[in-house]
């Protein structure tokens, strides 16, 4: 029902202004916690501590913020279309991505436009040029690679907001979502390292990926820590296929006596390398520990088990989702990190007992926030 406000009652009319432009970004800043948080205690998700939930509804009543629910209102200044730029859709990880990015946008109305870019920075600039032209509100980029400049100057020139995806760029600040992957790789080289194996390779992505980078400096760095060197010609970079997987194990195995364990950048990689070392006669996890990254669903099935380091894949892209509308809602607020929790999984390859092993049907990130605990938020500087 709606109504005149009294001329007399200034307080009442003030309150009702103050609901319809109190934004979720305002109730973060006052509330010191991340817009995507506000989200999830508005819209009644897990993954948020109960002090902080408690803070988060008490500020929103207080400043009469009212989230807004269904399908969002059209504004004649937006579209309510984004986009998401992937590597591939060959690698199951990203499809995961857009299944949840396209799953969150439905929610409030919005419609996806999907790309990819096969890794090349000449179709990642046109890709977002395209973008550009098709008048989207926002994009999620899951394909930047390090040294990218060019296509996220062309996104500041055009005032189109973005986010990245497990991917960042070295030199340009933004909002992004992801994981601590040098702290997951360190945990996995522990794993590894304390079942005895000393011959240690390992096989990551593309090394323009920031997280492919990260992985491997974590890997590397442990295991110098703990006495054990990598020879520079085990320290492999190959395409995040099952095609990669098995080149790199073909050659990890053509310089003679082959290393005892291989930690993988990726689970399609870690597959491919299973697969050519069962081609040569050796078995996986007696004469070769193998290790994967990324914890997809086929990975951690009965028939694979592949111990692996579980992200939680959709959880990420619905909260990609979240940090980009939050970003267009408030262009002015300052980027933000939002590091989503990781946990190994421990399956056959890595030579645990039976009775250690985690079960196919274990909860991971996707289902249950690690210790029921809010992301680790960090912010950076204002947007320029």
């Amino acid at each position: 029902m709606t109504g005149r406000v009294p001329e007399g009652d200034r307080s009442s009319k003030a309150s009702a202004v103050s609901a319809r432009t109190v934004s979720a970004a305002a109730v973060a800043r006052e509330a010191g916690v991340s817009t995507a948080t506000v989200s999830y205690v508005m819209n009644g998700q897990g993954g948020v501590s109960e002090h902080t939930r408690r803070r988060v509804l008490t500020l929103a009543r207080e400043m009469g913020y009212r989230p807004r629910s269904g399908p969002r209102i059209p504004d004649a200044r937006r579209n309510n279309v984004v986009g998401l730029v992937v590597p591939n859709m060959t690698n199951p990880m990203f499809p995961r991505w857009a299944q949840g990015v396209v799953d969150r946008a439905a929610e409030i109305g919005h419609e996806v436009f999907l790309a990819s870019t096969s890794d090349d920075a000449d179709v990642m600039t046109s890709t977002v040029q395209a973008m550009i032209a098709r008048k989207v509100d926002g994009l999620i980029l899951a394909s930047i690679p390090r040294e990218e400049v060019a296509a996220l100057q062309l996104l500041r020139a055009a005032r189109v907001p973005y986010v990245q995806l497990s991917r960042r760029s070295d030199f340009v600040a933004a909002d992004f979502v992801g994981i601590e992957d040098a702290a997951a790789a360190e945990a996995m080289m522990h794993h590894v390292i304390g079942h005895g194996r000393h011959r240690v390779a390992t096989v990551i992505g593309p090394r323009f990926s920031s997280a492919s980078a990260a992985r491997e400096r974590g890997y590397l760095a442990t295991a110098e820590a703990l006495g054990i060197r990598v020879p520079p010609e085990w320290r492999l970079s190959t395409r995040l296929n099952n095609a990669g997987g098995r080149l790199a194990a073909q050659e990890l195995l053509a310089g003679g006596s082959p290393p005892d364990a291989i930690l993988c950048g990726s689970d399609e990689v870690a597959i491919g390398v299973i697969e050519y070392l069962l081609k040569q006669g050796l078995k996986v996890p007696e004469d070769v520990v193998v290790t994967g990254f990324d914890g997809l669903p086929h990975s951690r099935s009965a028939l694979v088990s592949l111990t692996t380091v579980v992200q939680p894949q959709i959880g990420m892209a619905k909260a990609a989702f979240d940090v980009l509308q939050a970003r267009i809602d408030d262009p002015a607020a300052p980027y933000q990190s939002l590091v989503m929790p990781h946990e190994l999984w421990i399956g056959r390859t890595c030579g645990c007992p039976p009775e250690s092993q985690s079960h196919p049907d274990t909860p991971t990130p996707d289902l249950v926030r690690q210790n029921e605990t809010t992301p680790n938020h960090t912010t950076q500087q204002e947007p320029e």
